[in-house]
C-alpha cells in the first residue's frame, strides 16, 4: 500500500484546507494559500482542487478516477456523487464517528479489524456504506483505553447528520448517503469535472 509521508499542515497550507479538517487541532501559523504568489492557471485550479479531495480523504490517483468514473454514471450532479463516494467509505464514517483522531489512523484502525459492519468485521477501508448499515467498534476492542481516550479527545466533534450515534455502544447507523450539505469544509467538485471531462 502507498504510504503519504508529507507533512500535513505544509500540504494544509499549499492546498488552502484548515488542519482541522485533517483532524488536527493545531493551526497553521500562516494563512492557508499566502504563499501562492503566481497568478493560477483554470488547469491548476481544477488539479488543486483534486488534490485537495485526494488529501482530505487519503485516495490515490487510480482509486480517485475509479471513483469519478462511478460518479458519472450515478443519477444526479456527478460532483455531489464523488462526495457521497468518498464520504461513504468505511474510514471515513469510523473518523465521523469520532472513533479516530485522522482518516490516517481510521485506515490503519479499519485494516487492523477494530470495526465491523452490520455485525462483520470488515478490513478495508475503502468499503462503501449504504443506508441502514450499522458500524461498531469490535466487541474485543471496546476495553481498549486507546479507544475511551480517542473518545474523550473527540467528544466535541460534530457528528454528521446522516449519522445515528450510539456513543455508549461505540456506534452509529447510516440513516442516509451523505451529502455537500454535511462537509465541514469548503469545496468545487465542477471544477474536478471539468479537469476530467478534458
Amino acid at each position: 500500500m502507498a504510504l503519504n509521508k508529507e507533512p500535513i499542515l505544509k500540504r494544509c497550507r499549499y492546498l488552502g484546507i484548515s488542519p482541522m479538517v485533517m483532524g488536527i487541532s493545531k493551526e497553521s501559523n500562516r494563512n492557508p494559500g499566502a504563499n501562492s504568489r503566481k497568478k493560477v492557471s483554470e488547469y491548476g485550479t481544477q488539479l488543486k482542487e483534486k488534490q485537495k479531495l485526494k488529501f482530505i480523504y487519503g485516495v490515490l490517483e487510480k482509486p480517485f478516477a475509479h471513483y469519478f468514473e462511478i460518479a458519472e454514471k450515478m443519477e444526479g450532479k456527478t460532483g455531489d456523487n464523488l462526495i457521497t463516494i468518498l464520504e461513504s467509505r468505511l474510514d471515513n464514517v469510523v473518523y465521523r464517528m469520532g472513533l479516530s483522531l485522522t482518516r490516517r489512523e481510521a485506515r490503519q484502525l479499519v485494516t487492523h479489524r477494530h470495526f465491523t459492519v452490520n455485525g462483520k468485521r470488515i478490513n478495508i477501508p475503502s468499503y462503501r456504506i449504504k443506508v441502514g448499515d450499522v458500524i461498531s467498534l469490535y466487541e474485543g476492542s471496546r476495553s481498549s483505553a486507546k479507544f475511551k481516550d480517542v473518545v474523550e479527545q473527540t467528544a466535541s466533534r460534530t457528528v454528521p447528520l446522516w449519522l445515528e450515534s450510539d456513543k455508549a455502544n461505540f456506534a452509529a447507523k447510516v440513516t442516509r448517503m451523505p451529502n455537500t450539505e454535511d462537509l465541514d469544509y469548503e469545496t468545487q467538485t465542477h471544477l474536478i469535472v471539468e479537469l476530467y471531462s478534458k
